[in-house]
Formats: structure tokens, C-alpha cells, sequence
């Protein structure tokens, strides 16, 4: 009689380090962590999570030796996509990053920030910021904040999947109201693309409510590990199953759009030179005489006491503006800079959102 499956997240005998000098890494197991690229391809099915081949393992790394290579070292001849996410205290330009999960085909890898310190981070950093990588992430701002300010890794070359959702509903004709985004756990339920409930995310929420250092300690709990897990684990699936759907114009929106809110919370002294430049018009689009509609990220200023006065009381006056404009704003809030507002959207809706904004600024 063939014995049960093992329970998802067993922890394995850790593998042995790539030379006798460098740290162990424990190997975890979990039930249907990505599809298989042929499966996800094809459009097919979820893995049945009682296959003992749908079981993947799961990498704890705090040393670059631990990654693949293909990952260390990014090629054009080697063109990866993968999950990717970040957890930490916070997240943003000073709630430390404390894990950074890497979610590929045969393996998810949880990169242990506070273990592997600024080394880790450093060897990450080609990947991050290479157009050979294509990064999966479901809102991918501060994420890149964190990045930036924390490590000076400038996140590149991101499939936003909040993105990718907002255009294919524009793309069928459908409006959305003002800060209606869609969620990861709205998105992982969708059954276009997903349909998976993830009921354990607001167990995580409350724990992160109730301690905030949830992400700092060491070892990592099975708790932690699923959770990040979790948060990546269908990723690729979502992938295939949004760009399926995203027409060539759609796809190009995205990449331009994925750039700019890699680099909106991202604010320095020289206007974002040291950022990779926004992507151009595919060839084909140019062929077709399409004349793109150019989108650009604006910081607003906001002088000591007038944030109120955008915002308004209950947010009315700063919901007033997006309706009327045809483009994002992002308020900076209690994780910062908490007196910039980041406009993004098309170069005409744009600059009207700033003439409106900085008329309720001279309102007394």
C-alpha cells in the first residue's frame, strides 16, 4: 500500500552547503506551491494537491551560494520570470525589509535579509535590476521603496499584477471607482485567474497587528514560512493566466506603468536619473500608426499644514480630484514622505490634477 503524502510545510534534513565553510539551509515542503510552466501554458488546471509530485520544495537562504545561478547571474540567453514579494516591519524606505521571496517554477527561495544582511542583498541586486528577470508582483510600490532606500537596489522589469488587472478591466469596458484596486487575496479568489481562497492571510494580518516584529524572528516559525510562501506561491500561475488576456497595447501600458510605480515613493534629488529609462513603443505598435498617450509620475510639494486641506475631511477632497482626473494619486501617509502627493497617469490628466491640487493648497 503506497504511504500518505507527507503534511504540507514537513521540514526535510537540510542540505548540505555548497562548500564546508557556508551555513546550512533548511529544505521545506508544501502542496501546490506554482504550477508546473507546462501546465500554466497550456491553461490548464491547478495541480491536485494530493499529487505527491505537486510538492516543491522551499529554500530558507541567507547566503548567495544558496540561489540559482541563473538568478545571480542574468542573461539574455537565460530569461527568467518569477514570484516575487517582500515582507518586513512596516515596509517602506525605513520599516526593515526582513524577507524577500523568489518564487520559480521548481522551487520557492525565501531570502533571509536579516541573516544574510547587506552580502545577500548585494548579490540579489543584478537580478533585481536586470530586464532579463521579469519580477510577478502584486503592487510592487513599496516593495521598491524598501528596496531602494534600504539597499540601494533599484527594483526593474516588474509584472505588477494589480496593474495587469486594472488594464484587461479597461480593455473589456469597465470603470472603476477611485482607489479601487484590486487585492492579492480579491485576485488569488478571481476564477479567471486563480480561484483560491487564502482565508489564512488576515490570520497573518492579525498577528502583524498584534506584533509588529512578526517578520524579525529567528529562526523563521512554520507560520512564517507558509505565510510567505503563500504570498508568492501562485504567482506564476496568475501570470500566464492575466497575459493571456493583455492585448499588445495593454502589455506595453503595463511595462511603462510597472516602471513608473517601481519609482514613485523612490523620491531623490535628480529626478530619478538613476533609474533605467521608462520602456519604449514596441516596433509593432508603430507599425500599426498608434500614437501612444504619454504617462508620467509628478511629486507634488505639499507646505507644512495644507496636506489637510487635500486630503479634506474623510478623504472627500482628494477623492473629488481623482474623479475628475484620469490618473493615480498616491498620498505618502504616516510610512512617508508625508508631505509629497505622487501623480501618475497621462501628461494632460496629470498636470490638471496638479493645477487643482495646488489651487486647494492657496485656499483659505
Amino acid at each position: 500500500m503506497a504511504s500518505d503524502p507527507p503534511p504540507p510545510h514537513q521540514t526535510a534534513i537540510p542540505l548540505p552547503p555548497a562548500s564546508g565553510d557556508q551555513p546550512l539551509h533548511l529544505v521545506h515542503r508544501t502542496r501546490i506551491p506554482i504550477p508546473p510552466a507546462a501546465v500554466t501554458e497550456a491553461g490548464g488546471d491547478l495541480p491536485d494537491d494530493t499529487d505527491q509530485s505537486s510538492l516543491v520544495p522551499i529554500h530558507i537562504v541567507d547566503d548567495a551560494s544558496q540561489l540559482p545561478h541563473e538568478f545571480l547571474n542574468p542573461s539574455a540567453d537565460k530569461k527568467l520570470v518569477i514570484g516575487f514579494d517582500c515582507e518586513g516591519v512596516d515596509l517602506c524606505r525605513n520599516g526593515a525589509l526582513c524577507v524577500m521571496q523568489l518564487a520559480f517554477p521548481d522551487a520557492v527561495y525565501l531570502v533571509d535579509a536579516i541573516k544574510g544582511g547587506e552580502a545577500l542583498m548585494q548579490a540579489c541586486k543584478p537580478a533585481l535590476e536586470s530586464s532579463y528577470i521579469t519580477k510577478v508582483i502584486h503592487d510592487c510600490k513599496r516593495d521598491s521603496e524598501a528596496l531602494y532606500f534600504q539597499f540601494g537596489i533599484r527594483l526593474h522589469n516588474v509584472m505588477d499584477t494589480q496593474i495587469a488587472y486594472s488594464l484587461i478591466e479597461e480593455q473589456e469596458g469597465k470603470k472603476r471607482a477611485p482607489d479601487d484596486y484590486i487585492s492579492f487575496v480579491g485576485l488569488l479568489a478571481d476564477p479567471r485567474y486563480c480561484g483560491v481562497s487564502y482565508l489564512e492571510k488576515q490570520t497573518v494580518r492579525v498577528l502583524l497587528r498584534e506584533d509588529p516584529k512578526f517578520w524579525t524572528y529567528r529562526p523563521m516559525t512554520e507560520m512564517m514560512i507558509r505565510a510567505a510562501t503563500d504570498d508568492v506561491r501562485f504567482l506564476l500561475y496568475i501570470y500566464h493566466k492575466l497575459m493571456e488576456k493583455l492585448n499588445e497595447k495593454s502589455l506595453w501600458q503595463l511595462s511603462v506603468r510597472g516602471s513608473l510605480y517601481c519609482r514613485c515613493f523612490c523620491i531623490n534629488d535628480n529626478d530619478y536619473a538613476d533609474w533605467p529609462p521608462l520602456p519604449s513603443l514596441p516596433e509593432s505598435l508603430v507599425a500599426e500608426g498608434y500614437v501612444p498617450v504619454e504617462e508620467i509620475l509628478s511629486v507634488l510639494h505639499v507646505p507644512p499644514g495644507k496636506m489637510g486641506r487635500i486630503i479634506g475631511r474623510g478623504g472627500a477632497s482628494i477623492t473629488s480630484v481623482k474623479e475628475c482626473c484620469n490618473c493615480e494619486i498616491l498620498i505618502g501617509g504616516s510610512k512617508g514622505p508625508p508631505d509629497k502627493v505622487f501623480i501618475i497617469g497621462p501628461v494632460k490628466e496629470v498636470r490638471k490634477a496638479e493645477a487643482i491640487l495646488r489651487g486647494k493648497m492657496l485656499y483659505i
